[in-house]
C-alpha cells in the first residue's frame, strides 16, 4: 500500500475524495443515522472530525455519488433522490454579542438561500428560518436536511463573561426551537458541538433529539480506532512505535470503541515526533482557572465518579468541573456502572499527552511561575534516572522556596494540605511517567507508586503539622505497600516526604530500599 496525502485541517469531504487524501470511511455509520433516525445531538471534544462528518452526510443527501466510490454507502443509497440541505455553522470567528450573533444567522439564512437558489422575505430570525425551510422543501420537492455544526461555540467563547454568554444562549434558542416546529418539512437534522447543554436551557422544547453522545454504538463515529490505524494508516507506522502511538493519542472512549485523536495521529504521521499537538491549539486557561478557584486535587484527575446526568448538567450559570473535562476531552469514560434508573460513570484521563499536558498547564499556576517548571521537570527526570535521592530532595525543596511568600498569601489553595502534595504529583505526571495511585481520596495524604527505568518509587505524602515528623516513611513500611510490586523483581524505593505549612517547605525526605527478592 502506497502513502497518500495527509488530510490535515482538511474537513471537507470531496477535498479528501478527489485529492487522494487518507479517508476513514465513516460512511457506514451515516447510513445506519439515516435508516434509524430524523435527528440528531452529537457532542465531541475540538478537532475531533465532527464537521467533516457533517459535511460527508451534505454530500450524501445532495447525491454526489462519484465521491463515495469504493466507500460503505455507494452501493446502498439511492443516488437518484436529491435533498436540499441546510448549512449553518458557527465555527468560524468569534461573536462577543448577540447583535453579532443575529448578523452571523442573517449571513448564513442568506448564504443557503443563495446555494439552494430561493429568496426568503426578511422577518425574524425564527420566521425566516421556517420560511426558508419550507420553501426548500417546495421548490426542491424533497423534505429538508438541517445540518447545525459547531451548534454552541457562540456560548463557550463567552463562558468568562456569563451575561454575554446568556445573551448568546438564549439567540441561539430563538434558532434552534424552528426545527421542532418545521418537523413536517424535515427529512433529517443533526446537530454537533464540543458541550452538552441542557435542553432546558437551550433546546427549548426540541425534545425530538436523539442525544447520541454516550451510545455505545457511535462511540467510533468521529475518531480512529485501533483497526483503522493498522489498516488505512499502514503505510505511516514503519519507523514508529504502535504501542507509544496508543499510549499518547488512543484512549477516548464513549461507552463502546476506543478512539484515537485524529488532529493528534494526522500530525505525528507527517512530523514523526510525538508531541501533544492537540492540546497546544487549544491551551485551556478557563478551565484550569476554573480547577485552580475549585481547589482541586489534582491526582483526583487520574479517576472521577460522576453520574451521566451530571455531566449532562452543563449550563452558563452552572459548569460542574467533571461535566467541563469530559466535555472539552480532558477526561474520558473508563467504565460504566447501571444502577436503576441510572448510568454511574468513571472517569479518567485519556491519554499521555492529556494527563502530561494538563498537569503541566496546572504546575504553572500551583507554582506561580510558568517558567520555572520548565527548568524544574528536565532535572527532576536526571535526577531519577539517576537515582539521586538527595537531589531530589534539594530540587522539591528549592521549587517550594522560591514561590513567593506574597503568593501563598494571595491564593487560598496553598492553605491547603493538598496543594504540596497536588504540586508534587503534578511534576511527576508532566513528566509523562507511568504513575500509580494507591489512595486518591486521603486529600494531602496520598500514596504516589511511580513506576520508571526499571524501578519502582513509592512515595507518601504527610503535612507534619498534622502527624509526628518521620510517620511518612513508617506508613509505607506499616502497610507493606512493596509487596504489591516485589512480582516485578525491580528495585523498590519507599520514599516518605513531609511537609511544613509553617515554612511552606519540605522538611523531611526519607528514602528506604526494599530487596523485591525479601519476603
Amino acid at each position: 500500500m502506497s502513502r497518500k496525502k495527509l488530510p490535515i485541517g482538511i474537513q471537507t469531504f470531496a477535498r479528501i475524495r478527489e485529492d487522494g487524501c487518507y479517508y476513514v470511511d465513516k460512511t457506514g455509520f451515516a447510513l445506519q443515522l439515516i435508516e434509524e433516525g430524523n435527528y440528531y445531538f452529537l457532542s465531541r471534544p475540538r478537532r475531533f472530525g465532527k464537521s467533516l462528518l457533517l459535511d460527508t452526510l451534505a454530500e450524501l443527501f445532495e447525491g454526489n455519488e462519484p465521491l463515495f466510490r469504493g466507500l460503505a454507502a455507494h452501493g446502498k443509497w439511492d443516488w437518484t433522490r436529491r435533498f436540499p440541505v441546510l448549512r449553518i455553522s458557527f465555527g468560524d470567528g468569534m461573536l462577543q454579542s448577540r447583535a453579532a450573533l443575529d448578523e452571523r444567522i442573517d449571513e448564513l439564512l442568506t448564504e443557503n438561500e443563495q446555494r439552494l437558489g430561493l429568496t426568503v422575505e426578511r422577518a425574524s430570525v425564527a420566521g425566516r428560518f421556517g420560511a426558508l425551510i419550507r420553501q426548500a422543501e417546495q421548490v426542491h420537492g424533497q423534505r429538508v436536511v438541517v445540518l447545525v455544526d459547531e451548534y454552541d461555540k457562540p456560548i463557550l467563547d463567552n463562558l468568562t463573561r456569563p451575561g454575554i454568554a446568556r445573551e448568546m444562549r438564549d439567540g441561539l434558542r430563538n434558532l434552534y426551537s424552528v426545527i421542532k416546529g418545521q418537523d413536517a418539512h424535515i427529512r433529517f437534522a443533526m446537530l454537533t458541538g464540543v458541550s452538552k447543554f441542557s435542553k432546558v436551557s437551550l433546546f427549548s422544547g426540541l425534545n425530538n433529539l436523539n442525544d447520541i453522545t454516550l451510545d455505545e454504538r457511535y462511540s467510533a463515529l468521529c475518531g480512529y480506532t485501533d483497526e483503522d490505524v493498522d489498516t488505512v494508516f499502514a503505510p505511516e507506522l514503519p519507523g514508529l512505535d504502535r504501542d507509544e502511538i496508543r499510549a499518547w493519542y488512543n484512549g477516548y472512549n464513549w461507552t463502546g470503541t476506543s478512539v484515537h485523536n485524529p488532529f493528534d495521529l494526522l500530525l505525528l504521521f507527517q512530523k514523526r515526533q510525538f508531541r501533544p499537538f492537540w492540546f497546544e491549539t487549544g491551551t485551556p486557561t478557563f478551565l484550569v482557572d476554573l480547577l485552580t478557584a475549585r481547589r482541586t486535587f489534582t491526582p483526583d484527575l487520574e479517576r472521577v465518579v460522576a453520574l451521566e446526568s451530571l455531566l449532562s448538567s452543563f449550563d452558563v450559570d452552572r459548569i460542574p468541573t467533571e461535566a467541563l473535562m469530559f466535555q472539552a476531552g480532558y477526561l474520558t469514560i473508563d467504565s460504566v456502572r447501571y444502577l436503576p434508573g441510572l448510568m454511574q460513570l468513571t472517569l479518567r484521563y485519556p491519554n499521555l499527552e492529556v494527563r502530561s499536558s494538563l498537569n503541566n498547564a496546572l504546575l504553572e499556576v500551583l507554582s506561580d511561575d510558568p517558567a520555572r517548571h520548565g527548568v524544574h521537570l528536565p532535572q527532576l527526570y536526571d535526577l531519577l534516572t539517576a537515582n539521586d535521592f538527595p537531589g531530589l530532595q534539594q530540587l522539591f525543596t528549592a521549587f517550594f522556596a522560591s514561590i513567593p511568600h506574597d503568593w501563598y498569601r494571595n491564593n487560598p489553595i496553598a492553605q491547603y494540605e493538598g496543594y504540596y502534595a497536588s504540586v508534587f504529583y503534578s511534576h511527576f505526571a508532566a513528566l509523562g511517567l507511568d504513575i500509580r495511585l494507591e489512595d486518591v481520596t486521603n486529600r494531602g495524604r496520598i500514596d504516589m507508586a511511580v513506576l520508571f527505568n526499571r524501578n519502582v518509587y513509592l512515595f507518601e505524602f504527610k503535612v507534619v503539622e498534622l502527624v509526628p515528623e518521620g510517620k511518612a516513611l513508617q506508613q509505607l513500611r506499616d502497610r507493606a505497600y512493596a509487596d504489591k510490586y516485589r512480582a516485578r523483581g525491580e528495585p523498590i524505593h519507599l520514599i516518605g516526604v513531609e511537609f511544613s505549612r509553617d515554612s511552606r517547605s519540605v522538611v523531611g525526605f526519607e528514602v528506604e530500599r526494599v530487596d523485591a527478592a525479601s519476603s
